[in-house]
């Protein structure tokens, strides 16, 4: 008589666990097998993979092969290196029953009685109730060192380390510099694939040494660690199908949230900056889709609302073809003309107000007789800018001295053999604030800027923006539009530029702002 051919299938969960408990596992089945005139054809295993998912590539190429007829028994140890889901259970359960593969327990003799089935089902109950209550219980592991402000896991963030022995972040300096830029090219008006460029062409790559993609430049941008905060628990759980949406945040009294449990990155200005512009790019995701390019998308809102309502209302690009020939005109149009069919602001050819904008920055702003003003209101912001971080850095050495001096007491102490657990407790405390201050020391000193800002400067730099216009680097010019124009507001009689003279983030103290504006029939006559 010929043998029944079977299949073995193996698992264990964690890293923790050996292969000798796969051995174990292999071995009970091929005895079971041996004894009840079983040939064994395949084994199947899976290293360090939770039955509380399907997501096992072994399994999932178990259950393919099922309908092959390469084997008509499966035998596992246990029922819970099946499946502790008994969801996912039944329904693998099910698919075997159909490609005519009987399943066998070595250890839960189960014979297809009604008592037996009844027993079965307890089993799954308990293996996955076992499953939810470690769960529980790792996760209160998990929050107690999320209060400390602990690492709980994983491959820590871009930017960061993990100290070994605090078990808190610290920063990588040669990471955070890739961090600080992405920060700086998504305020500067770059999207996401031209940030993904500019990273890959200067060599700049993720965690794990990968190129960046348009994911981890969303996730990089929303992450409050760089700015500080030390998050926990924020991702949504898992849904019924294992899946997890890392976009969608918990409501915010299950996220623990604590300011300052992390060194950071960019200052708490530039991340909600950030947040603010992706925000509103979310609500208007057309200037990424777009298939022509907006110098002022962002910028650019209806006037005629902003009276009606008391709200902006973006002017969103708008492209259409008249006459015989299919002539394109692109333009500026109300969103909420389409919308809501209220607004009957007339849509504005798009090269008239760029190129009024564009005029007018090169008037107001790069013009020789500002030059002089703006150099003397950098500098003197600058000179303040020195004063208070200086003053900062010698309150912090003056702390660093008190600590080091603690620091040395204890050791001498301990040397003497006073070696009391407290003292080392302290030693450690002690440790842990002259790591985090000479840490911002050296923020600090980065941060001072060292040059007198002179006309020349600010000349090559205008020099800079005409270049960029005359080469139509639409990148570069957006970047300098959207740091010198607050708004450009059309009504149906006349246009308002509002602008803005911010330099950076040395400036943002001293920002001024002045209109000019400028009659539709004007600009339309050029």
């Amino acid at each position: 008589m010929a043998l029944v051919k079977a299949a073995i299938y193996a698992r264990y969960s964690s890293d923790n666990q050996r292969d000798e408990s796969i051995d174990a596992q292999v071995r009970a089945c091929e005895e079971h097998a041996q004894r009840n005139g079983m040939q064994i054809v395949k084994i199947y295993i899976d290293r360090a993979k939770s039955a509380t998912s399907d997501k096992r590539p072994e399994f999932q190429r178990m259950i393919e092969e099922s309908s092959t007829e390469a084997f008509s028994t499966l035998i596992i140890h246990k029922l819970d290196r099946f499946s502790r889901d008994k969801y996912d259970s039944a329904k693998y359960k099910r698919k075997l029953k159909q490609n005519g593969v009987r399943l066998i327990s070595v250890t839960e003799n189960l014979d297809g009685s009604p008592e037996s089935i009844i027993l079965e089902s307890v089993i799954e109950g308990m293996a996955e109730y076992y499953s939810k209550n470690l769960a529980r219980e790792v996760m209160k592991g998990l929050t107690e060192n999320a209060l400390k402000c602990q690492h709980t896991g994983g491959i820590p963030p871009l930017g960061f380390d993990v100290d070994r022995v605090t078990k808190k972040y610290i920063i990588n300096e040669r990471e955070a510099e890739t961090v600080r830029k992405i920060f700086d090219l998504y305020l500067a008006g770059y999207g996401y694939k031209p940030i993904i460029d500019q990273l890959n062409e200067g060599q700049h790559v993720t965690k794990l040494g990968n190129p960046f993609g348009k994911n981890s430049i969303h996730d990089l941008l929303k992450n409050e660690k760089y700015c500080g905060v030390y998050t926990f628990n924020r991702s949504t759980s898992k849904n019924y199908d294992g899946k997890r949406n890392n976009h969608m945040s918990k409501v915010d009294e299950d996220v623990i949230r604590i300011p300052g449990g992390v060194p950071a990155i960019v200052s708490q200005e530039v991340f909600d900056k950030v947040q603010e512009k992706m925000n509103k790019n979310k609500h208007q995701p057309g200037a990424y889709k777009a298939k022509e390019t907006y110098l002022l998308s962002g910028l650019i809102v209806c006037g005629e609302c902003l009276k009606r309502e008391g709200k902006t209302h973006s002017m969103m690009g708008n492209v259409k073809h008249s006459g015989r020939a299919k002539t394109k005109h692109v333009t500026y149009r109300c969103a909420n003309r389409d919308r809501t069919k209220q607004c009957d602001n007339k849509e504005l050819r798009r090269e008239y107000i760029e190129n009024y904008v564009l005029t007018q920055l090169e008037k107001n702003i790069f013009s020789e007789k500002a030059i002089p003003f703006l150099v003397k209101k950098l500098n003197d912001y600058q000179d303040t800018v020195c004063s208070d971080q200086a003053k900062e850095i010698t309150r912090l050495n003056d702390t660093l001295k008190e600590l080091n001096g603690q620091i040395n007491n204890i050791v001498d102490a301990i040397t003497n053999g006073f070696a009391h657990s407290s003292l080392v407790e302290k030693l450690t405390v002690l440790e842990q604030q002259k790591a985090a201050i000479e840490i911002t020391i050296m923020e600090r000193n980065r941060k001072q800027p060292k040059d007198i800002v002179t006309e020349d400067m600010v000349r090559s730099l205008f020099t800079m923006f005409r270049q960029f216009v005359a080469e139509k680097n639409i990148l570069e010019v957006k970047k300098f539009i959207s740091n010198y124009i607050e708004k450009v507001i059309i009504y149906r009689d006349h246009v308002e530029v509002v602008f803005f003279f911010s330099w950076g983030d040395i400036c943002k103290a001293e920002a001024y702002h002045f209109s000019s504006v400028v009659t539709r029939s004007k600009l339309l006559a050029g």
